[in-house]
């Protein structure tokens, strides 16, 4: 089920009655979300992307704009009639119940011609409950379950309905790395199985970027980017992309753009052609340092640190935004203990520039 957000907006009622302006929560979004795909919303707390769930779930009504299900506007349908499966961070189960009647629960709220049989739904139950590895757990209680198995019946409570849409509001925050690691795995095999077209919303952008077909970077209520997690990491269009995407972050030093040249303090870093001269921001990812004695960029050497079969080289630089800079290289290269400094090569296709006041990115021709 392809969806679509057209100039959707929301805005809230100001928390001080006093104040009659709306605080606006999402601003003027626009996006599509193709049929079967897994799409992740990402941004900061406060950005807007639960907002953004809520409304295409139908629990917030837009202030304007339009919402579409394949060809159907459902921007004013109730939650019940959008056929969407929603699943929170909280998991929401009936402490009470079983898995089984958990799962089952839903289904016996049917009506008309979508009411099931109990023989139906304890089949349909009984699917849904293998397709997440639940099987052998349908007698226990939730109180009898870890975190993630946990989150495996509010996700099955949400596929036995049958969605046309699986909404999940980050299920992934209550649960430790290593739950959160298979968790996530789980929830990209479900989708893939089902093909059912699924938005996941959450602040980690590994979580985000390791699962989703295409991701959606939001802030401030507003969209930044959307695009395959990949292309948006290699091809930030702003500064809060380029910052938000990437662990260790990117590298921001203040810099600046003269006669045709790229500027790092006093060094020349790279050719920019046809770019005019301005003071810019420049955003160097930590894999696109290359050590060398000969290097463009000169930083004060702090240590090494060995992980596995890389390098992080941590150093410092006077127009460096970030306290320290880290750079990974591979753990072939040597560099004294007692090293006052360190010079580096710029890989070209890791390097970008953005306006300093703006913060868009700036492109080099060629």
């Amino acid at each position: 089920m392809k969806v679509v957000l057209e100039n959707v907006t929301k805005r809230f009622p100001n928390r001080d009655k006093k104040i009659k302006t709306e605080v606006t929560a999402v601003n003027n979004v626009s996006f599509t979300i193709p049929d079967g795909k897994l799409i992740g919303l990402l941004g900061p707390s406060g950005c807007g992307k639960s907002t953004t769930l809520f409304m295409i779930c139908g629990l917030h009504k837009i202030t304007e704009g339009k919402i579409f299900f394949g060809e159907d506007d459902v921007t004013n349908l109730s939650p019940e009639n959008r056929g969407v499966g929603l699943v929170f961070q909280n998991y929401a189960l009936y402490p009470h119940m079983t898995v089984k009647q958990n799962i089952m629960f839903p289904m016996e709220n049917f009506k008309g011609e979508d009411k099931l049989t109990k023989e139906q739904m304890l089949e349909r139950t009984m699917q849904v409950a293998k397709l997440v590895q639940l099987d052998g757990l349908l007698e226990r209680k939730p109180s009898e379950l870890s975190g993630g198995q946990q989150q495996r019946v509010a996700i099955a409570r949400a596929l036995v309905k049958m969605p046309r849409v699986l909404l999940l509001d980050e299920p992934l925050s209550n649960l430790d790395a290593r739950l959160r690691l298979q968790t996530r795995e789980e929830i990209r095999r479900i989708q893939r199985e089902t093909k059912i077209t699924t938005v996941f919303v959450t602040h980690d952008q590994e979580e985000a970027m390791s699962i989703s077909d295409e991701i959606v970077v939001m802030k401030d209520g507003v969209v930044q980017q959307m695009g395959v997690p990949q292309t948006v990491y290699q091809d930030p269009a702003n500064l809060f992309v380029a910052k938000f995407l990437g662990t260790p972050p990117i590298n921001v030093f203040t810099g600046k753009v003269s006669g045709g040249a790229l500027y790092i303090g006093a060094e020349k870093i790279m050719a920019t052609p046809g770019v005019a001269d301005q003071d810019v921001y420049v955003g160097i990812r930590p894999e696109g340092f290359v050590v060398s004695d000969n290097g463009c960029l000169t930083c004060d050497f702090r240590q090494v640190e060995t992980m596995g079969g890389f390098m992080s080289v941590v150093s410092t630089h006077e127009n460096s935004e970030n306290p320290i800079i880290r750079s990974t290289v591979t753990d072939d290269i040597k560099i004294a203990e007692d090293a006052k400094t360190v010079k580096f090569d710029i890989k070209p296709n890791k390097i970008y520039i953005f306006n300093k006041e703006t913060e868009e990115r700036i492109r080099i021709e060629g």
